[in-house]
């Protein structure tokens, strides 16, 4: 089980989780598992983590087919300026590898925006820790457990 799922049970969330053999050959991560599980790209979310000009890391939570804009996640997180994190202190953050990164049971918990377009979702999946592993919940259940807020963050 991986943190992300102990933390689902603990906050008592209803979710799903879909498993695939993830192929590290594989270009993007997310359009693996929308290919692999058959789901609608609009319904995938991948978890990406931005650092502002004060070295606060932020989450942000996007389709799997959209590009983040940094301009918007940095308005939402009331910062001047955003640029992407480096790979190692996103592993030390939040206890994942990339391309497993998940929003839940991270080590420390970041501020997490949402991307608005899921709210039009009645269920969406996020990484659930690892490669090859997605958990499905309602948007509104993934914003509550995060504290985390709906924003535009798509380019």
């Amino acid at each position: 089980m991986t943190p992300a799922v102990t933390f689902a049970k603990r906050q008592k969330l209803a979710f799903e989780l879909l498993e695939y053999q993830h192929d590290s050959n594989a270009a993007s991560y997310g359009m693996e598992a929308v290919e692999k599980l058959a789901l609608p790209a609009a319904s995938v979310f991948k978890t990406l983590v931005v650092e502002t000009e004060q070295g606060q890391l932020i989450v942000a939570i996007i389709p799997v087919a959209e590009k983040l804009s940094l301009k918007l996640i940095a308005k939402a997180a009331k910062a001047k300026k955003a640029v992407m994190a480096n790979p190692d202190k996103v592993q030390r953050s939040t206890g994942y590898v990339l391309g497993g990164v998940s929003p839940l049971g991270q080590k420390k918990r970041l501020p997490t925006f949402i991307d608005a377009s899921a709210e039009q979702q009645a269920k969406i999946y996020v990484s659930a820790g690892r490669r090859g592993l997605e958990i499905g919940l309602a948007p509104q259940d993934l914003r509550h457990a995060l504290n985390g807020e709906f924003s535009e963050l798509s380019a």
